[in-house]
């Protein structure tokens, strides 16, 4: 019983802990997301610096996995090279072993109840009584979080040296070190954080229930463990941001391997040529030793990892279908894979507003689809349609060095409006989200009754849309403008019908609110849709009515 009970004891220790680390990342990620991430940008000019802005930011936010996440979004918008993203997450895994730092230096060495409860007392109370929006309840939160590290590293501790009094250590005496890496991998891909396997360890290794060479072998597993977390968030987002969590495996297994191999005499340097007698300490030296050969050892060698990754994913990884495919310098080749390429990008747009409104979208099968788009939750594809037409406005802008006649020149600029008009949409639906779920999910009969109207008003207007997106015979403008006008007419009748309900009473002055923003914002991207469907389809001649319709899109 009594060692159930300190197992138990353990997990709660690594429990807390963890919501510990979450109340850190949530907390600064509110208080300075956006200086973070300017610095991190600014510090991707070079190398050198990457290395540098990607340790101290995760020393500070301590998550190497959020300034990670943070590089996949970089590479994925196209804002930094795939080099210097690599150094970023070479730079990241140095700055996180300064969470090790503090718990070997402070933890063990102080009386956690004396500096843990005080500020978990003050700072819990702060986090009940401060508003969700205010700065106070933000650091209320971070100071929380850090009071939470130490009242779980004290639960593992008191756990794990229970649990020795209780268990023959001896058995464990003649295990291979690699089972010692096993566990810290399993650990650290389990539970998400290198940070808390580090803390257990530690544990151990002060109750003596690890011997500091097993303890460095879990510390090399958790230095993969960790990779696996950057792999889950980037399996169905762009190529980029797959090949960056393909370098930081790469990385670290390659690392961890060499260093495995030299293990013992490593061990001997820094107990012995060093002089760390301190286990505690020489555990979490070795840890950042580790980091610290790692940049030595890949940074001569980052433009050759660039360039090899910059090859992997290439068959299912292009986000384009066709202007891939073709150069730039074939004009009418290109022009082609450019017309090809705006029916994919409205086709995505239409799957897009479909699974926004979360209604099925029966035309899918036909539709011509990245691999794997449909599948996607809102966020993600609209995150694929922000990087899908950076690269049609890329191609574009390369074409404008040829040249075409009259006819190719003014279809080429049609077709750029279009996908502009169709991003425009995109944009629209995608700030409709948050009103979108808020009304979704109302208890207010009003609210909800008008997202559903909104949500039909949707279906019927993106099958109008494909239907004649895929009209086998010549469509006509007529239709089209049809389109157009029941979207305005609708617009003018449910505002009507809003500020109806908001006379009666039915919904308050915040409500309205929300109800307007959200129908404001549909119903500019459905325009946004027409137009560019109708650049699509349609010449300068053929489109000269809509110039005469009422609200229409200049």
């Amino acid at each position: 019983m009594t060692s159930s009970f300190d197992i138990w004891k353990v997990l709660a220790g690594v429990a807390i802990f963890l919501l510990g680390i979450r109340f850190l990342e949530e907390s600064l990620g509110q208080l300075s997301s956006r200086k973070f991430k300017l610095f991190l940008k600014k510090q991707t000019s070079s190398k050198i610096r990457g290395i540098a802005g990607g340790a101290v930011i995760t020393g500070i936010l301590q998550s190497s996995s959020l300034v990670s996440l943070m590089v996949l979004a970089f590479v994925g918008a196209g804002v930094i090279t795939m080099q210097n993203a690599l150094a970023v997450i070479l730079g990241a895994n140095l700055g996180t072993t300064l969470d090790s730092w503090i718990v070997a230096l402070v933890g063990f060495k102080l009386s956690i109840e004396n500096i843990a409860l005080p500020v978990a007392g003050i700072a819990g109370l702060g986090y009940a009584v401060f508003n969700k929006q205010s700065r106070w309840y933000n650091w209320s939160r971070f100071f929380l979080g850090f009071s939470f590290l130490f009242v779980g590293l004290g639960y593992m501790k008191s756990g794990v040296e229970a649990l020795v009094v209780n268990l023959d250590l001896k058995q464990f005496d003649q295990a291979p070190l690699l089972a010692f890496f096993g566990i810290g991998f399993a650990i650290t891909a389990l539970i998400q954080s290198s940070s808390a396997t580090i803390a257990i360890t530690l544990s151990a290794l002060s109750a003596g229930a690890l011997s500091l060479t097993d303890a460095m072998a879990i510390v090399l597993g958790s230095e993969i463990g960790t990779t696996i977390k950057l792999f889950l968030a980037s399996i169905k987002g762009m190529a980029a941001k797959r090949r960056v969590a393909l370098g930081n495996f790469m990385f670290n297994t390659i690392n961890v391997s060499l260093v495995l191999i030299f293990l013992f005499p490593l061990q001997r340097l820094i107990t012995g040529v060093i002089g760390i007698k301190d286990n505690l300490l020489a555990l979490v030296f070795f840890q950042s030793l580790v980091n610290i050969i790692g940049i030595l050892l890949f940074y001569p060698l980052l433009n050759v990892f660039g360039r090899f990754l910059e090859k992997r994913y290439q068959e299912e990884g292009e986000e384009t279908l066709f202007i891939h495919k073709v150069t730039t310098t074939d004009p009418s080749l290109a022009l082609f894979a450019m017309e090809k390429e705006n029916r994919h990008f409205l086709h995505a747009a239409l799957d897009f507003t479909w699974t926004s409104f979360k209604t099925e979208n029966s035309h899918a099968r036909s539709m011509e689809l990245h691999q794997g788009f449909t599948e996607k939750d809102p966020a993600a594809k609209y995150e694929y349609i922000k990087f899908l037409y950076g690269e049609i406005h890329s191609f574009y802008i390369r074409l404008q060095g040829n040249s075409y006649d009259k006819e190719d020149a003014e279809k080429l600029d049609r077709l750029i409006a279009s996908v502009r008009n169709t991003m425009y949409a995109a944009k629209s639906i995608k700030d409709a989200l948050p009103d979108m779920e808020q009304l979704r999910n109302s208890a207010n009969d009003v609210k909800y009754g008008f997202y559903q109207q909104t949500r039909q008003t949707a279906d019927g207007f993106c099958q109008q849309l494909y239907t004649l997106l895929e009209e086998k015979n010549n469509p006509t403008i007529d239709r089209l403008t049809t389109i157009y006008a029941a979207v305005t007419s609708n617009y003018t009748s449910s505002l009507q019908h809003l500020y109806k309900e908001s006379v009666t009473g039915h919904v308050g002055e915040v409500e309205i609110t929300t109800l307007l923003n959200f129908n404001r914002e549909v119903v500019t991207g459905f325009k946004s849709l027409v137009v560019a469907v109708k650049d699509y389809l349609f010449d300068k001649e053929e489109s000269r009515l809509f110039d005469e319709l009422p609200g229409f899109i200049r």
